[in-house]
Formats: C-alpha cells, structure tokens, sequence
C-alpha cells in the first residue's frame, strides 16, 4: 500500500507546489499527483501553472514518483504533443512517472475554440489518443489519417528504456468499460468499492489510484471555510463539472452548495482520527495507491501532521 500527496495546481503557486513536494517527501509520502488545469476551477483558487513545466521542475526538487491526476490528450493539447511530454518527464523522472489521462472538462479543453463533444465522442477520442500515444512510444515513424487525429512523418526521439503507464479516470460505466480495456491502471476520486472492485474484474487485477482532499486548519469551522471558499465546486452534482465552459460559470453554480453540505462531506480541522478514517476508507475500498491534498493555506502543517502521526497509523 502506497500513500502520496495530491498537488493541486488550480489553488498554489509553482513556487508553492514544489514546497509542497519537497515537504512531502521529506515527512515520508510514496508519490506526487499533480492536477492538469488550463483555468482553475473559481477565481478564488487563482492559479494554473502549466504541469509539464512544473513536472520538469518536480524531477530536479525530489525524487517521488509523479502521476497526471488527470491530463486530457483529445482537445487543447493534441496527443502527439502530450506523448512527446509524457515521454520527457519520464526520462526526467528516471521512468517514475505515470500518464493519468481522462476525457477532461469543457473548463479547461474549449479555449481554442473547440466544441466540446459528447461523452461518447470524447471517449472515442480518448481511446485513439491512447493508441497514438502508445505507437509514438515505441520509437517508431508514425504516419496516421485517424478519425479523430493525424499524424505525417512523426517520431519521439527522447524516449524512457519502457512506455509510460497509462492510468484512465473513469465516471460512469462506459467511461469505466473503456478504462478497463486500455488502461494500465485506473484513478478515481472516491472511495467507491464497487467501481474499483469492477474496474479490477473487468481488466483482470490492475492497479488503482484514488485521490482525496481534506482541509487541514487549527479548527474544523476554519478547515470547512477554506474548503468552501475555494471548493465549493465540488460539491457540484452530475456531469456539470464536465461541461461549464469557465471559472465564472462554477462560481455562479457553486451559490447552490451550502457551507453544510460543504462540511458534510469533508475532513477539516486537525482531529488526527478523522484524518486516519477517511484515508482507510480509501483502503478498505481496494486501491493501491491513495492520495492526499490539502485545501487552504496550512499544508506543510497538514503535510508534517501526516507524516508524523497519520501515515504510520495507516502503515501499522
């Protein structure tokens, strides 16, 4: 069992984030996630640092391994490109990285002006990226009139001694489908037993990575308020964080979510119990690999409490 920590590029600073990574290694985490934003999800949160700058610099600050938690390779950045930086930050990272991809949001993937397709188009392009990708790392010259992407002459010369892993986030059982059949492992955000249990049936045992946030503060009303200020976002039902086109359209719907139900389904303050409950659901619930973020300005008082008290509870 492995535990990391979870960098959210949309709320900190480059400056912040390798703080982050340097802190959490240092108080004994595994790994880094590190989030693939074009915009953040609200203008509270006020950052989106470009991940595979701040890859490069993760690979130079520590020596974690690294996982895109998750980057898009259909719309605003061909997968041809993504292959090209996935395959350097693996050189970088001595073959410790791991491509997370999904099908992404509109937030993030319609700046250049795109549609935004439908989740059964966006898995298809998904599924013929993957491929592309997966052919460009071989080292081969890759000519392809695909349905979705083209490629003349193309090849990546810097490439790592093995391809880069491929982990598919998945909501909903078609997306779920499509991560089994291609993914070499899969990343999800909640403790759902049912999904990761199905996710290993259907591709015969593959790793799985879920990832949570809590807000770590000197009180829970402080950590709920720092959660709702910045996060509120998440508390968004349905497929609406796939599909709002911009940080003011979040912050417009994110006026539905209470600061109650804000509390109810976060770990704020720094009651160490609740802290070691909510990451063993993550276990009890069948993934390998769990990690962790902060929300507020208290991480490396979050990152030194866990490294002190709440990973050797998880571990013993």
């Amino acid at each position: 069992m492995r535990f990391g920590y979870f960098l959210s590029c949309e709320e900190y600073s480059p400056a912040e984030l390798i703080e982050q990574a340097v802190a959490a290694e240092k108080a004994g985490f595994d790994g880094i996630w590190i989030s693939d934003h074009f915009h953040p999800w609200n203008d509270e949160q006020g950052e989106s640092p470009f991940v595979w700058g701040m890859i490069g610099a993760l690979s130079q600050a520590c020596s974690l391994p690294v996982t895109t938690a998750v980057t898009c390779p259909t719309t605003r950045v061909h997968p041809a490109i993504v292959a090209q930086a996935a395959a350097t930050a693996a050189v970088q990272l001595q073959g410790k990285f791991v491509l997370g991809v999904g099908t992404g949001e509109a937030l993030n993937e319609h700046v250049l002006g795109d549609a935004w397709p439908s989740e059964d188009i966006r898995l298809e392009m998904l599924e013929e990226a993957v491929e592309l990708m997966r052919r460009l790392w071989s080292g081969e010259v890759v000519t392809v009139r695909g349905e979705h992407y083209d490629l003349d002459t193309a090849r990546i010369y810097t490439l790592p001694d093995e391809p880069v892993p491929v982990y598919v986030s998945a909501f909903g059982p078609k997306a779920l489908e499509v991560a089994a059949r291609i993914g070499d492992g899969f990343i999800n955000t909640s403790d759902d037993a049912d999904t990761v249990r199905e996710f290993k049936e259907k591709s015969g045992g593959k790793p799985c990575q879920g990832g949570v946030k809590v807000a770590w503060a000197d009180s829970k009303d402080e950590g709920i308020d720092h959660a709702h200020r910045l996060w509120a976002n998440s508390g968004l039902p349905g497929e609406l964080s796939q599909v709002l086109p911009s940080p003011k359209h979040f912050e417009q719907a994110a006026q539905l979510v209470t600061r109650e139900s804000t509390a109810e389904s976060i770990v704020a303050g720094n009651d160490l119990d609740a802290h070691v409950e909510q990451m063993r659901s993550y276990v009890d619930a069948g993934y390998d690999e769990v990690y962790v973020a902060n929300m507020g300005p208290h991480y490396l008082a979050m990152i030194e409490a866990y490294g002190r008290d709440v990973l050797p509870q998880l571990r013993g």
